[in-house]
């Protein structure tokens, strides 16, 4: 139907209002709207979100299929709420062309469950180098705003401050995947007292954090914007924090793994705890909730990295690194930040939507939920909890670390423009 009344939801954790879409717009917000020619959903006091976004996703398309696909992802995006996302660039070819990202781009326009915005590769090849094709990318049809050689650090200055030069020009930012390879070298987790009781390689913190303090001093020289990836260790938070006391143009994410898991769980030596950057401790993991809180990190990003079976299902040396999380995003948040008090749902609304949003400049996302604005919307049942069963994930990969931990919130409805793409917790 082309008109659809959401009645009673909690828009943005508030008091329930009636939330009317017709055309892909929302037409109306209010208490008693009209249902008349409207699909109606009974929202029962849930919670109204706009569509999340995801600054940080692995869709593996192309090249590793075998893992997850442009249209397996944004079916998992739209599983957890998602409207939109930005496909990082380590693919097989490396999105370091104008070819390569349209192509990502159009297979995001012909899945119809989720936005897809390429990100593009900082460097030919993620190898460091040389600087990847960056204009033509950015005047492409995919018109790439974000760049990023995730999976590997722009760990050469030079380099970093030419990407930082180049984007300046028209608006763009450079991704930092912030570990200093030489000092992670045979790395296999956090490097602290588990690792050292373990006999496993350590990943200290200073090899993010000197990074971290590198770029922001780097993009402070050029006037240029940063953006750093998964932060994980309170060291990085204070550099952060520090960074923008002197008004740097520097964001950061935090994934919700970093939120809620430490390195006490790779004691059971499972792989599914095997990361990039590694689970840090549990006072790292406090120092991080209570930077999203207060603004420090901007954004909750899932780096959603799918793997498939035999790829994790291996002696911890061997195994791949990383952790689905699209479908669980939402929850994990709501259990470590809305639960415990430290963010309410508006705060959810900025750091998963809003300032998204903003940073990768997607057109049409992260806008208020409000009369005249697209309908990208997600209704989340915040008082639902339950066991994680990867068995009913949208995604192709099933390497998350929740299976059967129970957390709370279920997302049940999903619009995409006025289309429903979830429906009762289903995709249409």
């Amino acid at each position: 139907m082309s008109k659809t009344l959401i009645r009673g939801a909690k828009v943005l954790g508030g008091e329930p209002q009636d939330v009317l879409i017709e055309a892909g717009t929302i037409a109306e917000v209010g208490t008693g709207l009209s249902a008349e020619g409207a699909e109606v959903v009974e929202a029962d006091g849930k919670v109204l979100l706009p569509g999340l976004v995801d600054l940080h996703t692995h869709l593996r398309e192309p090249g590793r299929e075998d893992s997850e696909t442009v249209l397996t992802g944004t079916r998992a995006a739209a599983s957890g709420g998602y409207t939109a996302v930005f496909a990082m660039a380590n693919t097989f070819p490396v999105a370091d062309t104008a070819g390569v990202v349209e192509q990502v781009w159009r297979l995001g326009q012909e899945s119809g469950y989720c936005d897809v915005q390429p990100i593009g590769a900082v460097t030919v090849g993620l190898e460091g180098r040389k600087l990847a094709e960056l204009g033509a990318m950015h005047e492409s049809a995919a018109g790439v705003t974000v760049f990023s050689d995730d999976g590997k650090c722009v760990d050469d200055a030079v380099i970093m401050r030419r990407a930082l030069e180049y984007v300046k020009a028209f608006g763009g930012v450079v991704a930092q995947h912030a570990q200093e390879p030489r000092l992670t070298e045979g790395a296999q987790m956090n490097e602290g007292v588990v690792s050292a009781e373990l006999g496993l390689g350590g990943w200290p913190a200073v090899a993010e954090e000197s990074i971290i303090a590198r770029d922001v001093l780097l993009a402070e020289h050029v006037g240029s914007r940063v953006h750093i990836c998964h932060l994980s260790t309170a060291g990085s938070v204070e550099i952060v924090r520090w960074a923008k006391s002197r008004g740097i143009d520097v964001t950061a994410e935090v994934t919700p793994h970093h939120l809620l898991l430490t390195d006490e769980l790779v004691r059971s030596y499972n792989p599914v705890y095997k990361v990039n950057p590694p689970l840090r401790t549990e006072r790292d993991v406090m120092a991080l909730r209570e930077a999203l809180a207060d603004g420090t990190i901007d954004i909750v990003a899932t780096d959603h990295a799918p793997h498939p079976h035999e790829d994790k299902d291996c002696e911890w040396a061997a195994a791949a690194m990383g952790m689905v999380g699209l479908e669980t995003a939402l929850s994990v948040v709501q259990e470590t930040m809305v639960d415990t008090g430290l963010l309410d749902w508006a705060g959810v609304a900025d750091r998963m939507s809003f300032k998204p949003a903003r940073i990768g400049r997607a057109t049409g996302h992260g806008r208020p939920v409000s009369a005249g604005e697209p309908a990208n919307l997600t209704l989340v049942d915040t008082a639902y909890r339950g066991a994680v069963d990867p068995a009913g994930f949208a995604s192709r990969s099933r390497n998350t670390p929740y299976e059967g931990r129970e957390l709370p919130g279920r997302v049940t409805h999903t619009w995409l423009r006025g289309k429903a793409t979830l429906v009762d917790g289903k995709l249409t």
